[in-house]
């Protein structure tokens, strides 16, 4: 029986229409060997947490530049805990002040990547904090 690969969910929440960025990591995270769902821009956090949960996947990946992440981020975490699968790791990126950072880890975000972050470091985080699940 082979490995399952660690599916991710790369996800454009709010009205940040600039996704160059996300299509960047989804490209290198399939490049690296996973398998990777992109839902696009302008995403509503429902949105994201369905297609989470429909999508099976092992960890959800956010970017934003549009300031808006300390109410998105919070509000995708509560949708995931609503629907039971809270136990997926949620990451994300973009411009975050180093304040905003400590206080959406203390929420449950497992990580955030700022401007000039790596996609070997995203990716080497990616498969050293996310098992894929059977």
């Amino acid at each position: 029986m082979s490995a399952k690969l660690i599916r991710v969910l790369v996800a454009k929440p709010g009205l940040d229409g600039h996704d160059r960025g996300a299509k960047i990591i989804a490209r290198a995270l399939r490049d690296g060997g996973m398998e990777v769902v992109y839902t696009g821009l302008h995403q509503t956090p429902d949105m994201i947490a369905e297609a989470a949960v429909q999508e099976d996947v092992d960890a959800v990946g956010l970017s934003i530049l549009s300031g808006a992440h300390m109410t998105l981020f919070p509000r995708i975490l509560e949708l995931l805990r609503e629907k039971g699968v809270d136990d997926i790791p949620v990451f994300g990126g973009g411009i975050i002040p180093e304040e905003d950072i400590k206080e959406l880890a203390k929420l449950g975000i497992k990580k955030i990547f700022t401007p000039g972050a790596s996609t070997e470091d995203i990716v080497a985080w990616v498969r050293e904090n996310v098992p894929a699940r059977v």
